[in-house]
């Protein structure tokens, strides 16, 4: 099959999650003996036209000119550029900036849409904006021919808003299996003494949530809990001042370092993991890959992945009460459970022959295809 990648700023990764998502993908499709391309921004640090088998294609992305807007023409040139090269297959990562030109995708294509998260959901964007994102939404749904979801809860809102089928394939994390103590050094935390929160800087992750229940809590507990994130934004701001007078509410700021997340949160007590808006969420894989004891925000995207395996919380109170009376050694079955999961279930393996399986489906029952032979 000649298949090509959208929607990212490219391969190697650099940025975050579908970045991740597609190197893995693109490196594996190679080594089944497909040709496989991969759109990159031109800034892209990665310059060379090939990578492990992949062919790079570079194209113009003014997203550092003109901000947002910038991502909508670096689409539509990527679009313009498939026109020509007659690929079986288009998977699209996400559709926030994409799914507007979708006449313009190549008619001979089909076209395959992973559909990300609930994007119009989140409060960061005004009012106009999340009624585009709706917009965009429905597009992608609408005229995609086929489309992912990587979570059951995902999959279950396409179907009640749209009427539209999509086949669940999760994302994944690579087990965590070496250990090293030592790396707390360099964090000023012992094993067991401390907690965590790791989110981007967003009202819907609930960071303001977790440390509301930390700080109603600190009569009590003064156990460090890190805040893990890139905390020089508005949001950000405005939560390291609400808690400036709690020293163990401590913000770190982000961490890039993987084998550093890892261990940190291999061995803390309680790991917090606010999110409430979108599908599968890599941290929170990477968590259960990691040992961690989670507790999670009470939703069907979290409940989904974790099932019964994880404490869950609604409100600040609820966080306050499970400071008191989490104990990781009387849940070790549930870390177990998690770790299993990554393991068995959203390995990348896996994961990229689901995606291969759906793509060879899709090939042998397209008419389009069919017919440009």
């Amino acid at each position: 099959m000649k298949i090509a990648i959208l929607g990212t700023r490219g391969v190697p990764n650099y940025y975050g999650g579908f970045e991740q998502f597609a190197e893995f993908f693109s490196v594996y499709l190679v080594q089944q003996g497909h040709d496989v391309s991969v759109y990159n921004s031109h800034n892209h640090p990665y310059q060379e036209k090939d990578f492990r088998g992949v062919k790079i294609i570079h194209q113009n992305d003014p997203e550092h000119k003109m901000g947002t807007f910038g991502q909508f023409i670096y689409d539509y040139n990527c679009i313009i550029d498939s026109r020509k090269r007659n690929f079986d297959i288009i998977l699209q990562l996400g559709y926030t900036s994409n799914s507007i030109w979708y006449f313009l995708l190549p008619k001979n294509s089909i076209i395959i849409t992973n559909m990300d998260g609930l994007e119009w959901k989140r409060s960061k964007y005004s009012a106009k904006v999340r009624q585009f994102l709706k917009f965009a939404e429905r597009l992608a749904a609408m005229k995609s021919d086929y489309l992912v979801s990587d979570s059951l809860g995902i999959q279950t809102f396409l179907q009640k808003q749209y009427k539209k089928d999509s086949t669940y394939i999760a994302y994944g994390a690579h087990a965590f299996y070496n250990p090293n103590v030592q790396i707390l050094q360099e964090y000023n935390v012992e094993v067991g003494k401390y907690n965590m929160v790791m989110a981007r800087f967003e009202p819907e992750n609930n960071m303001d949530m977790v440390l509301e229940g930390v700080a109603l809590n600190s009569d009590q507990d003064q156990t460090p809990i890190l805040v893990i994130g890139n905390h020089d934004t508005k949001y950000g701001e405005y939560l390291k001042n609400k808690f400036l007078e709690y020293p163990f509410i401590r913000f770190v700021g982000g961490i890039y370092n993987l084998e550093h997340l890892n261990n940190l949160r291999n061995y803390c007590k309680l790991y917090f993991h606010g999110h409430s808006v979108g599908g599968t969420n890599p941290s929170l894989l990477e968590a259960m890959a990691s040992n961690a004891l989670i507790a999670a925000h009470n939703n069907d995207f979290n409940k989904g992945v974790l099932k019964e395996n994880a404490f869950y919380f609604k409100d600040a109170k609820e966080v306050q009460i499970l400071l008191n009376t989490a104990k990781r050694e009387e849940k070790s079955n549930w870390i177990k459970n998690n770790f299993e999961a990554i393991e068995n279930d959203f390995n990348w393996e896996k994961i990229n022959g689901q995606y291969l399986e759906l793509f060879e489906k899709c090939l042998s029952g397209s008419k389009k295809r069919n017919a440009s032979k």
